[in-house]
């Protein structure tokens, strides 16, 4: 059964690794999980899981291969011993005294066994066949005191002897709605790492030969932390449409701050024209002309505009089309003259993807980007950030 799961994760291009799977036999072997359901889920994901992007195809697994029960064949993989187990130690002596009326357990899965064995097809009804909607004591839908309940989602009487059920874990995949951690998870995609500032950091290694060449006096190195050297320079639109966006937005700045040591950031609305802003709650006073900022900030920073992309269609094309101020260029023009500045950009759109055909200026923005837009999901920020690495 074990050997099958370690299987059904290549399978599913989980990047276990035998050692991995060794690991998690000799957890079991030792009683690490004991006879627990939740407590094997747990152990078996922290051996064999290592990037959380990929606990939600580890969840799928694990519930076909344990729980998730599709068809009557596939409950011949329960492991018997785990319920013998736990009708040792979970059942009450009611449970146990119904349990008891047929024999005990091991009768109740001889039973169990016999009429897979036997039964042809799909029952439904009645009080001896493995079905649905009936009085046998295995199955589905239906009724009995001391029964084995087969591929049904949730108890309806609360009468089954010990449920083998469909166990629904939290989505991590990459369809996701970002969160801080994930988000820095996604960053560090982009990094190039170097040694910056003052020497405060110990180097154990250094030291350690040091030490050994001063007759075992003592003798410390220290060097510069290390840090992500990679420059971002981030665009953010705010406001309007953007404001049921503010939260995963909010979550991407307070990521990149952390990732990034190096990162300027401005807001802009809809399009960006000839200025933008550092402070929202000021920016009818404060502004910062585009051109200063593409003057300050070198090509070695990589751009990264965030903002839905929905707006009319003249507030890119047209002077005079932004909705706040009159423009005196277009703000495709403006953009061209960012891309042209910072060769290594990508926009960040948190609209879900399926719906950007029914946008016309998401189109727009997506030619002028020459189609490096990309979802703010966990998937398409980790594009992105391979996108900006090339």
């Amino acid at each position: 059964m074990f050997a099958g799961f370690f299987l059904e994760l290549k399978r599913a291009r989980i990047p276990v690794s035998l050692k991995e799977y060794l690991t998690l036999m000799e957890a079991m072997q030792k009683g690490v999980a004991g006879y627990s359901v939740d407590d094997f889920y747990y152990l078996a994901r922290a051996c064999l899981v290592k990037d959380e992007r990929n606990i939600d195809k580890f969840d799928r697994v694990f519930a076909a291969a344990f729980q998730g029960l599709e068809s009557v064949a596939d409950a011949l993989a329960i492991p018997e011993d785990w319920l013998t187990k736990l009708a040792e130690t979970s059942l009450t002596d009611e449970e146990k005294r119904q349990i008891a009326a047929m024999g005990g357990l091991e009768k109740l899965l001889a039973t169990l066994r016999q009429r897979l064995a036997d039964q042809k097809g799909r029952h439904e009804g009645g009080s001896k066949w493995i079905g649905t909607a009936g009085t046998s004591p295995f199955g589905a839908h239906g009724y009995n005191p001391e029964g084995v309940r087969i591929g049904q989602e949730e108890g309806r009487n609360q009468r089954a002897v010990k449920v083998w059920d469909r166990r629904e874990f939290r989505n991590l995949d990459g369809e996701i709605e970002l969160g801080t951690r994930t988000i820095k998870l996604a960053l560090r995609r982009l990094h190039r790492f170097a040694r910056e500032g003052a020497a405060e950091m110990l180097d154990l290694d250094d030291t350690v030969r040091a030490t050994a060449r001063n007759a075992g006096w003592l003798d410390l190195r220290l060097v510069p932390e290390r840090h992500n050297a990679v420059k971002v320079l981030l665009l953010l639109d705010i406001g309007g449409s953007m404001d049921s966006h503010v939260k995963a937005c909010a979550e991407l700045f307070s990521a990149a701050r952390t990732e990034f040591k190096h990162l300027e950031a401005y807001y802009f609305h809809n399009c960006p024209y000839e200025q933008v802003w550092r402070d929202a709650v000021r920016r009818q006073v404060e502004r910062t002309p585009t051109l200063e900022v593409m003057h300050t900030y070198d090509q070695d920073y990589r751009l990264i505009l965030v903002g839905d992309a929905t707006m009319a269609p003249y507030e890119i094309t047209d002077a005079g089309g932004s909705v706040e101020h009159w423009n005196a260029e277009p703000g495709a023009l403006w953009l061209q003259r960012l891309l042209l500045t910072y060769p290594k950009a990508v926009w960040l759109n948190p609209v879900p993807e399926r719906y950007w055909p029914g946008a016309p200026s998401i189109a727009m923005i997506r030619e002028l980007m020459e189609g490096r837009m990309f979802p703010l999901t966990l998937d398409g920020l980790d594009r992105a950030m391979r996108r900006l690495q090339r």
